[in-house]
């Protein structure tokens, strides 16, 4: 896991570089285009289904956009080189599809959503999944289950009192557990072929 860390090149950080750029540009071009972007489920169902995709990609405000700029710096940083370019792409995929059918099957309630938080819980799913797969030391584990508990803890309390603290929107957390079932999922699948390693004796 170190060496991977250690070991990342500038090729790397190409998609988050380009997820990053992506977030702010889209973000400077003003609150109207996050109203044609974001995800409503009536525009949805009269037929503006890109909405499912750029409602992930736009945010409310520049704090909400700046904690999701850290988050992605966060994963690429500790997940980066736990796989190729096209099998991120399909964990972003897998994410977003996971998260809109959720909302549309689950949430009906939910009237709209922004943000690229759920996406961002797929990615940390799949990389801790490649984790466990390559070696389940003490401090894998302990990441790992410390994701679960916030999880957890945004499904039985509300959102992690730092991030609502700075936030002026609420958390839809079902967005993260939706993303991080895509994310893990998609991991899984992309991982098959590479064999578990044996937990520490």
């Amino acid at each position: 896991m170190f060496e991977r860390l250690v070991r990342q090149e500038f090729r790397d950080w190409l998609l988050p570089g380009a997820i990053v750029l992506l977030l702010v540009a889209l973000h400077l071009a003003g609150p109207q285009a996050t109203l044609a972007l974001r995800y409503e489920r009536g525009a949805i169902e009269a037929g503006e289904v890109w909405r499912l995709a750029t409602a992930h990609l736009v945010h409310h405000d520049w704090p909400h956009l700046g904690w999701n700029l850290v988050g992605v710096a966060l994963v690429w940083f500790l997940f980066a080189r736990e796989f190729t370019l096209l099998d991120w792409l399909v964990v972003l995929v897998a994410s977003t599809v996971a998260i809109d059918t959720g909302f549309l099957l689950f949430e009906p309630q939910l009237d709209w959503y922004v943000g690229f938080s759920g996406v961002l819980h797929g990615c940390m799913a799949a990389g801790l999944v490649a984790w466990l797969k390559s070696g389940r030391d003490t401090l894998t584990v302990v990441v790992a289950a410390l994701f679960a508990a916030k999880l957890a803890w945004e499904h039985a309390v509300g959102p992690l009192p730092f991030t609502a603290a700075t936030l002026s929107l609420p958390v839809i957390h079902e967005a993260h557990t939706y993303g991080a079932l895509g994310g893990g999922l998609a991991a899984l699948w992309l991982l098959r072929r590479r064999p578990m390693a044996r937990a520490p004796l």
